[in-house]
C-alpha cells in the first residue's frame, strides 16, 4: 500500500534541522528522516504568513489565484482542495492539529476525520475541550499571548498534556487504529515554534549556550534594507534586548525539538505497525521566523529568514538525494496527488509534481497586494522582490539577503523581472488592501498586535478577587 505522512508545523525556518547545516540544533529524528529523503534546499513560502501559505498549499495555487495574501478569511479560491481528492482515492484519511484555513476551520476539509488544535480557545476545538476536562485552571495553554508574544516562557503544562505531544499522541493513535484494508493519509500540524514560544519543562533548558548569533548586516545594507524587514516585529519597537533575544532563540529551539520528538514516536508508530516501508513522509513548514535576523523577529517579508522553509520528502524505495531547483508549498497538492493516483488537471495548480519530468524556472511569493503588496521571484540563485509602497525592486545575489544589488542591466535582473511583472499583472483577485490589518494596540504600541482568549475572559476574570482589577481587553 502507498502511505502518506504529511508533517507540517508553523513558521519553523529551513535552517533549524541539525543535518541540513546547524550544529546547534538537536533534531536526531529529522536528521534520520533527512538521510533518508529527497532533501529540497530552496523550497519557499507562497506567502510569508500563515493563512495564505496555507491555503496555496491546500490549493496549489499562489495568493494572486487564491484571492488569500494575507491572515484573513476571504478568498475567490472556489475549489475543493487537495485532501478531499486523496480521501476519494480510497485512502482512511485524518488530519490532527492545526489546518488554519479560516474559510472552515472546524470543518472536514476533505478528511474522513479531523482531530483540531486550532491554536485559540473555541468550544468546537478538541485541545480546548481537552485542557477544560484536565487543567480548567490554564488559561494560556498554548503560552501567554499580548504583550508576552515574544518571550520566551515556560509552558504551564507538563510535557505529557503539552499541546505539541497532544498532536503526537493523537496521531499514533490513529496509526495504531488503522485497518489494513485500505491506505492511509495523516496530516500531523504542529502550533510550535510559532510563537509564543513556550517549551515545557525541562525542555527549555535544552539549548544554554549562546546559539548561533543572529544576521545583521552593517548598518548601511541595514538601512537599504529597511523597507522589507517588517517594523511590526522590530526588536528595538517591540523592546527586546540582545541578551533577550539570545534566549528567545533557544527556546524556539526546544520548541523545535520537541516537535522532532514527536516526529521520531509518530515514525516509530508506522514501524511497529509494519507500514514505514511503505510509507511516503512529507515534512514542510508554513514560513520561516526572523529570530533576531535584521534586528526582528516573526515573519512577514521576503528575507530568507522568514520565507525560506525545510522540505523533506521520504519515498519509499528511493535513496537520499539533494535537490537545488526552486520549489514552493504549491507543489505539495500535485506532487501528492500523483503519488496517490489522484486524477487532476495539471492548469489547475500553479505546482508541480516535484518527481515528474518538469523542474521550475522560478517560485513566487507574496505579501499583502496592489498597490500595498510585497512581491518576490526566486531561481533558487538569485531573488528579486518588489516593494509596492515605496516602488523599489531589491536583487539578492547568492544568500543570505545582505546587499542589495538591484541593476536594470544585470543578467538576473533581466531574467526574473519579467516573470515578476507577470506574476504581479495576475494579481487581480484580490479581496481587499492589506493596511487594514493593524499590527499594534494604540494602548500598547510596543506589543504585537494579539490578545487574550476571547472565550475563556470571564472564567479568567473570575479567577482574580475582586478587590484587584485584572486587564483583559
Amino acid at each position: 500500500m502507498k502511505h502518506i505522512l504529511m508533517l507540517f508545523t508553523d513558521q519553523q525556518r529551513w535552517d533549524t534541522i541539525g543535518a541540513l547545516g546547524n550544529p546547534a540544533m538537536q533534531t536526531p529524528h529529522l536528521d534520520a528522516l533527512a538521510r533518508e529523503s529527497t532533501v529540497f534546499e530552496q523550497c519557499y513560502t507562497p506567502s510569508p504568513v500563515c493563512v495564505p501559505a496555507r491555503l496555496s498549499m491546500f490549493a496549489g495555487q499562489y495568493p494572486a489565484r487564491t484571492g488569500c495574501s494575507n491572515n484573513n478569511a476571504h478568498t475567490v479560491y472556489q475549489g475543493e482542495g487537495f485532501y478531499s481528492r486523496i480521501t476519494k482515492a480510497d485512502y482512511q484519511s485524518c488530519a490532527v492539529g492545526k489546518m488554519h484555513h479560516l474559510v472552515d476551520p472546524y470543518g472536514p476539509m476533505g478528511f474522513e476525520r479531523r482531530v483540531t488544535q486550532e491554536e485559540l480557545s473555541d468550544p468546537r476545538d478538541d485541545y480546548t475541550r481537552f485542557i477544560l476536562e484536565n487543567h480548567p485552571q490554564v488559561f494560556d495553554y498554548h503560552g501567554m499571548r499580548s504583550e508576552m508574544y515574544y518571550v520566551p516562557q515556560i509552558s504551564p503544562l507538563s510535557p505529557e498534556d503539552h499541546p505539541t505531544q497532544w498532536i503526537g499522541d493523537k496521531s499514533v493513535e490513529y496509526i495504531r487504529q488503522c485497518g489494513g484494508e485500505k491506505p492511509m493519509f495523516l496530516v500531523s500540524s504542529f502550533i510550535h515554534p510559532h510563537p509564543p514560544y513556550c517549551p515545557p519543562a525541562p525542555w527549555q533548558k535544552l539549548y544554554r549556550e549562546d546559539p548561533p548569533p543572529p544576521l545583521v548586516p552593517s548598518a548601511g545594507d541595514m538601512e537599504n534594507l529597511q523597507e522589507l524587514v517588517s517594523s511590526r516585529c522590530g526588536c528595538e519597537r517591540l523592546m527586546i534586548s540582545f541578551q533577550d533575544l539570545l534566549r528567545t532563540k533557544n527556546f524556539y529551539y526546544a520548541c523545535v525539538s520537541f516537535v522532532d520528538y514527536q516526529v521520531g514516536r509518530i515514525i516509530q508508530a508506522l514501524k511497529d505497525q509494519g507500514m514505514y516501508d511503505d510509507t511516503l513522509v512529507l515534512f514542510s513548514s508554513d514560513h520561516g521566523d526572523m529570530m533576531g535576523d535584521y534586528n526582528a523577529l516573526g515573519k512577514r517579508t521576503m528575507m530568507d529568514s522568514s520565507c525560506h522553509i525545510p522540505l523533506l520528502i521520504r519515498r519509499p524505495g528511493h535513496p537520499h538525494e539533494v535537490r537545488r531547483d526552486p520549489c514552493s508549498l504549491v507543489d505539495v497538492a500535485p506532487t501528492l496527488l500523483r503519488y496517490a493516483g489522484a486524477a487532476y488537471r495539471e492548469e489547475e495548480f500553479d505546482g508541480l509534481d516535484l518527481f515528474g519530468e518538469r523542474r521550475h524556472d522560478a517560485v513566487f511569493s507574496q505579501l499583502g497586494c496592489g498597490s500595498d503588496g510585497v512581491y518576490m521571484v526566486t531561481d533558487g540563485k538569485n531573488k528579486l522582490v518588489y516593494h509596492s509602497v515605496s516602488g523599489r525592486h531589491f536583487l539578492f545575489k547568492g544568500f543570505p539577503d545582505v546587499k542589495n544589488v538591484y541593476a536594470e542591466n544585470e543578467p538576473a535582473v533581466k531574467r526574473l523581472k519579467p516573470l515578476l511583472d507577470a506574476y504581479r499583472a495576475e494579481d487581480t483577485r484580490h479581496t481587499g488592501d492589506s493596511k487594514s490589518y493593524e499590527p499594534y494596540t494604540k494602548s500598547h504600541p510596543h506589543y504585537p498586535g494579539r490578545y487574550d482568549h476571547a472565550m475563556r475572559h470571564n472564567e479568567e476574570a473570575a479567577a482574580i478577587p475582586k478587590e484587584y482589577h485584572i486587564d483583559l481587553d
